[in-house]
C-alpha cells in the first residue's frame, strides 16, 4: 500500500477534526507546489487573492465564495502550523462533549460569522475605515471551538508542554487577553476575528445549554446536500414465478460471510479508536483500504 492509498484511507475512517486537518493542509501545500512551479515558467498567479477575505464589501459580491475559503488558507508554514496544532488540540477537547457534525457546523458557522465581523469592523471603526486589506486562516473558528469547551467545562484540566496541568478556562483567557493587547498594534482585523470567533463559540454553548442549536441550519444544509446524492427512485416491482416443486434456498452463506466481515472492520475501527491508525498491521490496513473502496 502506497503513501497516498495510506493517507486516503486516513482521510475516510478520521474523524471530523482529521477531515478538517487534511483540508487545511491540502489547501495549503497543493496551490503552493502548483504555483510554485508555475513560477519557473514565469507565470505569477497570487492565488490568494482569490480565496482570501476582503474588507471591501463590494469584492464579497464578486467573490462571495471568500466568506468561508479564507478560513482554510493560511500565508506560510508557521502560520498554518501553529493553526493546526490548535486545531487538533481544541477539537479533540470540543468532542469529548459535543457531537462529531456540531463540530463541522461550529467551524464553518462561525467562520462565517468572524467574517462578516472583520468587513464590519472596518466600515465602523474610525481607525479602520478607509483601509483595505486581506484575511486567511482557520484562527477565528479553531477560537470558537475552543472557548465553547471551556464554556461548557471550564474546570477541565489539559496539560501543557513545559506548564504542566492548567484549567481550560485559563488557557482561554490567556488567549483572548494577548489578542486585546494586539489589537491596536499589527494585524487588527486578524484579532478581531480571533475574538468574533471566541464570542459566537460562548453563544453557541450558552444556547446549546437552553435547548437551541444555533449552528443546525448549517447541519441541515449538509444533510440535504449529501442525500442529493442519494437515489430516491424505489425499485420498481418485478413479477416473480416460484415453482412450487423446488423449496425456496436461502442464502445463508451470503449472510454469514457478511456478518464476518462486518465483524473484523468492527475489530479493526476499535482498534484503531483505541490505540490510533499507526497501530495496525499492514495487512489490517490493507483489508481496511479495500473493504472502503468496495
Amino acid at each position: 500500500m502506497n503513501i497516498y492509498n495510506d493517507l486516503k484511507l486516513q482521510f475516510k475512517i478520521g474523524d471530523v477534526t482529521t477531515k478538517l486537518l487534511f483540508w487545511n493542509i491540502g489547501f495549503f501545500v497543493i496551490p503552493l507546489l502548483f504555483f510554485g512551479l508555475l513560477r519557473l515558467f514565469k507565470i505569477e498567479i497570487n492565488y490568494l487573492n482569490y480565496v482570501s477575505l476582503s474588507t471591501v464589501p463590494s469584492e464579497l459580491l464578486f467573490k462571495p465564495w471568500t466568506i468561508i475559503t479564507y478560513a482554510f488558507f493560511h500565508y506560510d508554514i508557521f502560520h498554518i502550523l501553529f493553526n493546526m496544532l490548535m486545531l487538533n488540540f481544541a477539537g479533540k477537547l470540543f468532542v469529548t462533549f459535543f457531537s462529531q457534525k456540531q463540530l463541522l457546523s461550529l467551524y464553518f458557522v462561525s467562520a462565517i460569522f468572524g467574517g462578516v465581523i472583520y468587513i464590519v469592523s472596518y466600515l465602523v471603526f474610525p481607525a479602520l475605515v478607509n483601509q483595505t486589506v486581506s484575511m486567511v486562516g482557520a484562527s477565528g473558528a479553531i477560537m470558537a471551538i475552543l472557548v465553547a469547551t471551556a464554556t461548557f467545562q471550564p474546570t477541565m484540566e489539559v496539560r501543557l508542554l513545559l506548564i504542566g496541568n492548567i484549567k481550560l478556562v485559563y488557557l482561554v483567557l490567556l488567549l483572548l487577553v494577548i489578542d486585546l493587547i494586539q489589537l491596536p498594534m499589527n494585524n487588527t482585523g486578524g484579532h478581531l476575528a480571533h475574538l468574533a470567533g471566541a464570542f459566537f463559540g460562548f453563544i453557541f454553548v450558552k444556547q446549546i445549554q437552553n435547548g437551541v442549536d444555533i449552528t443546525a441550519w448549517f447541519s441541515k444544509c449538509i444533510d440535504f446536500f449529501v442525500n442529493l446524492g442519494v437515489s430516491t427512485q424505489k425499485t420498481p416491482f418485478k413479477s416473480v414465478h416460484i415453482n412450487p416443486r423446488k423449496p425456496a434456498i436461502k442464502p445463508v452463506s451470503r449472510i454469514i460471510t457478511k456478518d464476518k466481515t462486518q465483524q473484523q472492520i468492527d475489530a479493526i475501527l476499535d482498534k484503531v479508536s483505541k490505540s490510533g491508525y499507526d497501530s495496525l498491521e499492514q495487512s489490517e490496513k490493507e483489508f481496511l483500504f479495500k473493504m472502503g473502496s468496495n
